[in-house]
């Protein structure tokens, strides 16, 4: 009868003595009953593969593989660990290609209940895989894991530059180390500029201006340039898009062909300022003072304010000819004196607005609300078949 001494590979505690009966197979059976793994294969201490069970002689010493390479035992250092038995053997990390070399009480003693701590408090208990010169395979960024490594060795958060916080931060919630985690978190909020929703004001603006050419479009799209003084300014053609200007100072601007589509320009004084053309669907006027403007654009290009909310606004004396107000909100509105003529009054809030001295010629006002409206001293008579429904 021939005994034998097996090992799991790559160690030289923990092993068991066995008889040799029957085939290799059988003896690869004994072998995972005795160790708790899949025995695959067996190699000698000098690393020779084992494919007979007539090689094997009485008293030898076998390592037994789940089918990775053969591990020499003797390749990883060990140092005793301490009176409370932590592991302090050193360990090689495969992390993405590039190599760490560290001690295993650096990734279990920082961090216990981290990932890398539970993965090796104890020895192959995650099954973790291994290259072929013994180091353990980890899929995951070398540039991001070595900050996080650093920190497990000497508590300090240390990043080079250069290197990304926010991959930092990731790898570090991958691997559950909680503490590092929120103080990335903070520095990584610290390095954002902080945000600035002051309003621009007229000195910054008329510095884009001077910089920007008359032929070009200046986009100004959801700015804030709410209370700025920006009167008698040149802002043709720019781009307002939804844009803040509530309770602005826009009297005699030029605004001509402008885009205040959806912007704020409630409470905003627009008085004698030249709207031409301009675009002013959805936006909301409300209480807003446009008194003297003029919409009127000798060109044909009509001002659109479909849609425009402009409960409480005062227009007296405007130029409005062929503007488009159609669905527009003008309840409380004052329109004295305005020239309306041509103008798409369709589906519009008329109600208890003041349209006295108005020349409503031509207008369309089918559909609209005029419960309550003003219409005396017109210039024209007002037809009923432009308010006929």
């Amino acid at each position: 009868m021939r005994r034998v001494t097996l090992f799991v590979n790559g160690t030289s505690k923990n092993g068991k003595v066995v008889a040799v009966y029957g085939t290799l197979s059988d003896l690869l059976s004994v072998a995972s009953n005795k160790l708790g793994i899949k025995a695959s294969c067996l190699y000698n201490g000098k690393g020779g593969l084992i494919d007979d069970i007539a090689l094997i002689r009485d008293d030898d010493v076998l390592y037994v593989s789940e089918g990775d390479p053969f591990i020499d035992p003797q390749s990883e250092v060990r140092v005793t660990s301490d009176q409370h038995g932590a592991h302090t053997d050193w360990l090689t990390l495969n992390i993405g290609g590039r190599l760490f070399t560290t001690t295993r009480s650096t990734l279990v003693s920082k961090e216990p209940e981290s990932m890398l701590a539970h993965m090796f408090r104890e020895k192959d208990v995650w099954g973790n895989k291994r290259d072929k010169y013994g180091a353990y395979l980890i899929d995951r960024s070398p540039e991001y894991f070595e900050p996080i490594l650093n920190y497990l060795r000497h508590g300090q958060l240390i990043v080079n530059e250069g290197i990304n916080i926010r991959g930092v931060l990731e790898e570090a919630r991958f691997f559950g180390i909680e503490q590092l985690a929120e103080q990335l978190e903070v520095v990584l909020k610290n390095s954002q500029p902080p945000e600035d929703h002051s309003p621009i004001s007229r000195k910054e603006f008329v510095r884009f201006l001077l910089a920007t050419s008359t032929k070009s479009e200046l986009r100004c799209q959801g700015l804030n340039f709410s209370g700025a003084d920006l009167s008698r300014l040149d802002l043709r053609y720019i781009n307002f898009k939804m844009a803040n200007l509530s309770r602005c100072n826009l009297t005699h601007a030029n605004l001509c062909c402008s885009n205040l589509e959806r912007a704020d320009l409630s409470g905003a004084n627009m008085d004698g300022a030249n709207l031409q053309g301009v675009k002013m669907l959805c936006c909301n006027a409300e209480g807003a003072s446009l008194k003297g403007c003029n919409f009127e654009d000798p060109s044909g290009l009509k001002a659109n304010l479909e849609g425009a909310n402009l409960k409480g606004v005062d227009m007296e004396g405007s130029q409005m000819t062929g503007v488009n107000l159609r669905v527009a909100t003008l309840k409380n509105a004052k329109l004295k004196n305005c020239n309306l003529r041509g103008a798409t009054l369709a589906g519009t809030d008329l109600e208890n607005c003041d349209l006295s001295g108005c020349d409503l010629q031509e207008a369309n006002l089918r559909g609209s609300n005029v419960k309550g409206a003003i219409f005396e001293e017109m210039l024209t008579p007002l037809h009923m078949s432009q308010s006929v429904r």
